[in-house]
């Protein structure tokens, strides 16, 4: 057992009520304030819970605020001031403040003659062809970029507004959106499943909510398609079942000439898969692919078809 443990057996068997009972009331009192827990901190509770009574002194009588305020203001006057870690002396500390020197007065600019003809043609000068002489001398704060440039670029008087131009930006044509693709998508798979020799040119381009098995069954359908020359699929949201639907049916058919997937969602295994297509089917003469993978193999596979053809033509 360590010394510490040894220390405090012996405090095990103390009688608490018995010590309690042998103390003075002024001990009693002692022993209270040690005990009461206090906060001084909690401005939420009263001054009397918040620190403990200290004071033992009776009551002289009745609060008089006028003489304690008295009292107050004649102890103030009669304490001595503190005086101050560094004395005052008066010396003034920093840099004293000194006015800048005007500036000079800029030189006048001298009077500048130029030869009559001159004088004439400024002073009959247009605002539009002052603009375009600052322009020329390299004053191009006078005008927009492209009414500088167009007056650097070319002898004609390109400026015809004059200084109103400077605030004014340059007008351009409004571009209109490209109308909605009106074709209708059950009906044209219709016309290539009956094989309708009037339907030889299929455009779904831009038509972005075309299922997905809707597209594998136009696929399907131009497989035994005679007469559809070209087949276009412009973001039209097409992924590699799309693509896979697309080279099942290059390894058929034999008519299709033109071949358009740009912009859509085929990845490097799809296309890898129509890559592997091409060879099959000999009529194809084009194909776009732009943004999708890689073009290499497409353009070789379409070089030795066009070969093949020119082959075909003279035999």
């Amino acid at each position: 057992m360590t010394p510490y443990r040894q220390e405090l057996e012996k405090y095990r068997d103390i009688d608490e009520d018995k010590i309690l009972q042998e103390l003075s009331p002024e001990e009693l009192a002692q022993l209270d304030a040690e005990l009461a827990e206090m906060d001084p901190e909690n401005v939420l509770l009263p001054a009397g819970l918040r620190q403990r009574d200290q004071t033992h002194k009776s009551p002289t009588g009745p609060l008089d605020r006028d003489a304690l305020l008295q009292h107050l203001e004649r102890q103030a006057l009669e304490a001595e001031e503190r005086q101050d870690l560094v004395p005052f002396t008066g010396e003034k500390k920093g840099k004293p403040f000194v006015p800048k020197a005007a500036a000079p007065a800029l030189p006048r600019e001298e009077q500048v003659t130029l030869e009559p003809e001159l004088e004439e043609a400024l002073a009959n000068a247009t605002d539009a062809e002052m603009c375009d002489i600052a322009a020329i001398l390299g004053m191009y704060t006078l005008m927009s970029n492209k009414q500088y440039y167009d007056a650097i670029c070319s002898g004609n008087i390109c400026n015809t507004e004059g200084i109103n131009s400077v605030v004014q930006p340059d007008r351009y044509r409004p571009v209109p959106d490209e109308p909605p693709n009106p074709t209708d998508v059950a009906e044209t798979l219709r016309r290539l499943q009956d094989n309708d020799p009037e339907l030889q040119d299929v455009n779904l381009n831009n038509i972005k909510d075309i299922p997905v098995p809707t597209l594998e069954a136009i696929c399907g359908a131009i497989k035994t398609n005679t007469h559809v020359r070209s087949l276009s699929l412009v973001a039209t949201r097409s992924n590699d079942l799309v693509a896979n639907a697309v080279a099942e049916m290059l390894e058929q058919n034999q008519s299709l000439q033109s071949l358009n997937l740009e912009s859509n969602f085929i990845t490097s295994a799809g296309m890898l898969r129509l890559l592997g297509a091409l060879g099959r089917c000999h009529s194809l003469s084009e194909i776009r692919l732009d943004n999708q993978g890689p073009r290499a193999r497409a353009a070789a596979a379409l070089t030795r078809n066009n070969e093949l053809r020119r082959q075909q033509k003279k035999s």
